[in-house]
């Protein structure tokens, strides 16, 4: 059976759904995403995700396709017709239809899709085998603080990471680490946890919010500067996070080993407690 998904207030299968050939999402990537987590049937990290969303639609001057409460109610009913248990819901909102022009289009109503992706979050075997990292350069706009839906120069990264038999990108900017391609970045020393501050250089994470309140509940130290590649390459461990991984620990970067060459305690622990936080919201979701 294919999947149901969401487009401009009708659900559809996936086969059929459709979207203009003038949508300045399609034409131009104008518009903002979001992906969210889904356990047991459902969503987890809303109060979060919602406010980046609004962030990210301020921070562009788009306008909510509907209001918040009947936008998780659509995330919500895609997950009850997909049937899903596990997984995301990706969902996009593009400044709508219009000849093409680079300037904003007046009084145009917005674009809305989602859809359901089933995937194991908790059981992921990365955690405890790890993941290897390739580095590029960092060639993304300066506003990598909006979730824009113009994910090209991610593309490449990821792609550039894969061709070298890596799983995941890490990106580099004057000399220092920005961000994953699809995921924050961290490195622990001497049981510190390292991780760039939050500025338009990068994206603020959900995931890198959540875990960071969790380490600083459980008295673990945060420090949050620049790092470079060559002292990743002498920490003890370092990790990503996203929506579609939590937190893995990352073994390798270029080739070279992080630490043991195994996911480190402190990502260890971090993961347990945040996937404890998760199932808990999820028992309690409406």
């Amino acid at each position: 059976m294919s999947r149901i998904v969401y487009v401009n207030g009708e659900y559809a299968a996936e086969e059929e759904a459709k979207i203009s050939i003038f949508d300045r999402g399609f034409i131009f990537g104008d518009g903002v995403y979001e992906v969210v987590p889904v356990i047991s049937g459902k969503l987890v990290d809303r109060a979060y995700f919602l406010e980046r969303l609004e962030r990210s639609l301020s921070e562009l001057s788009l306008i909510w396709p509907c209001s918040q409460r009947e936008y998780i109610d659509i995330m919500q009913e895609l997950i009850s017709r997909n049937g899903l248990k596990e997984g995301i819901v990706y969902s996009q909102v593009a400044r709508g239809i219009a000849d093409r022009d680079f300037a904003f289009p007046p009084n145009t109503p917005p674009t809305l899709v989602a859809f359901t992706s089933s995937m194991d979050l908790l059981e992921n075997p990365q955690a405890e085998a790890g993941i290897s990292i390739a580095t590029s350069e960092d060639i993304r706009w300066k506003r990598r603080d909006i979730k824009s839906i113009n994910l090209l120069a991610q593309c490449l990264a990821k792609q550039d990471a894969q061709s070298k038999g890596a799983n995941e990108g890490w990106m580099i900017e004057d000399g220092f680490v920005t961000e994953g391609v699809s995921s924050s970045a961290y490195i622990v020393k001497d049981r510190k946890i390292i991780t760039r501050p939050l500025s338009n250089l990068i994206l603020p994470g959900i995931r890198r919010r959540t875990l960071i309140e969790i380490a600083q509940r459980e008295n673990i130290q945060i420090e949050q500067r620049l790092f470079t590649i060559e002292e990743a390459l002498q920490a003890d461990e370092a990790f990503i996070s996203s929506a579609t991984t939590l937190a893995l620990g990352v073994v390798s970067i270029d080739g070279q080993p992080i630490g043991d060459g195994k996911p480190g305690e402190i990502t260890g622990i971090l993961r347990s407690l945040y996937i404890q936080r998760l199932l808990e919201e999820a028992s309690t979701a409406d």
